[in-house]
């Protein structure tokens, strides 16, 4: 458990660090530096909603929320008898990009982002349509860690075989 809970300091303190780079290179200077000409860009962005931008829920709502899902992940894990490897980085990559993006919505009001890949912006049925999101190392922990518990769902959560009871007299 103690690599677990480094895990989640680490994933924090590389997203605190990579948002304030992006803070100081970034915001109201360049706004967006090219890494691969029209398909890779570091570019600012404030998310004041959740994912894509969406502004479903008030700031402080979304806070809330954000750190009771947190809380709820974490008391899963403590609380849990699994111990896997791919169980303990899932949850500690889901807990440490929470926390993370938590940080932000406190002292800032929003979520830094700054990662952006030019995958498609164009016209879809009349209605323009960016396919990719600005994102950040917080939401790339998130992503990364549900998406290790979808793959391997079957590995970290294994079936229990079902015992059958008969009441034979």
């Amino acid at each position: 458990m103690k690599w677990f809970f480094s895990l989640i300091v680490f994933i924090i303190a590389a997203d605190q660090f990579t948002k304030k780079l992006a803070v100081e290179f970034l915001k109201n200077k360049a706004q967006s530096i090219p890494i691969i000409s029209d398909f890779f860009s570091f570019t600012y962005a404030e998310n004041r909603g959740i994912a894509f931008g969406l502004e479903l829920a008030p700031p402080l709502v979304l806070l809330l929320l954000t750190g009771l899902i947190t809380a709820a992940v974490l008391w899963y894990v403590i609380v849990s008898k699994k111990r896997s490897t791919m169980f303990l980085v899932a949850f500690a990559l889901i807990t440490g990009g929470g926390i993370g993006n938590m940080i932000d919505r406190i002292i800032l009001g929003y979520v830094v982002d700054f990662i952006y890949f030019n995958i498609y912006n164009g016209y879809i049925f009349g209605s323009y349509l960016s396919l990719w999101p600005i994102f950040n190392v917080a939401d790339s922990a998130i992503t990364i860690g549900a998406s290790l518990l979808l793959i391997f769902h079957n590995t970290i959560f294994p079936e229990q075989p079902q015992v059958i009871t008969t009441n034979v007299r």
